[in-house]
């Protein structure tokens, strides 16, 4: 024996993310937050599934894409696609109202404040955020435990796009029946609108403007998924997520609740020479 210690090589230091690359996270202590509740993850999927009941046969009713034949009395298939948008827009207006009372019921993440973060501080973090995903870093993003200030701001945008559906909407509506109560509800819109013609137009425009959202939704949750491990898209099945207790989140105060361990069965890799 020479007495020669030999040194273990050490794994080098980790450094930035290369450019747009999923970030990573040690495995440790994390602790379950509870976002949203049964109602709204309901009405989420509900809401969801009217809207594209409503783009697919809004689509037909404007100009029928397919066609049968005899008679149409017969098939009454026009009748049947207007019953079906009908019907869902109604259930789209009843996802409205429950979420309208959750405004006030739900917990931190769904209530009024979270639709409109305009204080300084959210204002500050939406132009971060903003910067962080045109540039594709999201390491520069702020943590938030719910929704940051782009999605919030998206989500109210979207909420006010579906009230201009539902009155254009109930506008077209009340105008087989002239006498009726809904005819009258909404007479004031065609002369807003240019006339009845231009509230079908801007009906019709507006329903792109869903196709668009479903399109950025659906690819920024599965993004955010990927790149961020945020855990949102399970959230909306589960009501809530893991979030490791050593991070710093804008919204949320990791330290008011105690850490889990989060058992993965997964073992570090011991360095070269073991």
């Amino acid at each position: 024996m020479s007495g020669h210690v030999t040194e273990r090589p050490t794994a080098p230091s980790p450094g930035p993310p290369a450019f747009g690359a999923a970030l990573t996270r040690e495995r440790g202590d994390f602790t379950w937050v509870y976002l949203w509740s049964a109602p709204i993850r309901a009405m989420h999927w509900l809401a969801a599934l009217s809207i594209l009941t409503l783009i697919v046969t809004g689509f037909y009713i404007g100009r029928p894409y397919f066609m049968t034949t005899g008679e149409a009395s017969s098939h009454f298939l026009m009748g049947w696609v207007r019953f079906i948008h009908f019907t869902a827009a109604a259930v789209l207006v009843m996802t409205g109202i429950v979420r309208v009372y959750w405004l006030f019921a739900g917990n931190r993440f769904e209530r009024l404040p979270a639709l409109f973060p305009i204080s300084p501080k959210n204002l500050r973090n939406l132009l971060r955020t903003a910067i962080a995903y045109a540039t594709l870093r999201p390491e520069k993003q702020p943590n938030f435990v719910g929704h940051n200030p782009l999605q919030q701001y998206s989500y109210t945008g979207i909420y006010l796009l579906t009230s201009f559906m539902v009155v254009t909407g109930f506008t077209l509506y009340g105008q087989s029946n002239p006498d009726g109560l809904i005819f009258r509800a909404f007479a004031w819109v065609p002369s807003l609108l240019g006339g009845l013609q231009g509230v079908r137009f801007a009906h019709h425009v507006a329903t792109w403007g869903f196709v668009i959202f479903i399109l950025l939704h659906v690819y920024f949750a599965i993004r955010s998924d990927y790149v961020e491990r945020a855990g949102g898209v399970s959230s909306i099945f589960t009501g809530g997520r893991y979030v490791p207790t050593n991070e710093r989140y804008e919204d949320y105060n990791v330290a008011e609740v105690p850490a889990t361990d989060w058992p993965t069965g997964e073992s570090r890799a011991a360095p070269p020479g073991d």
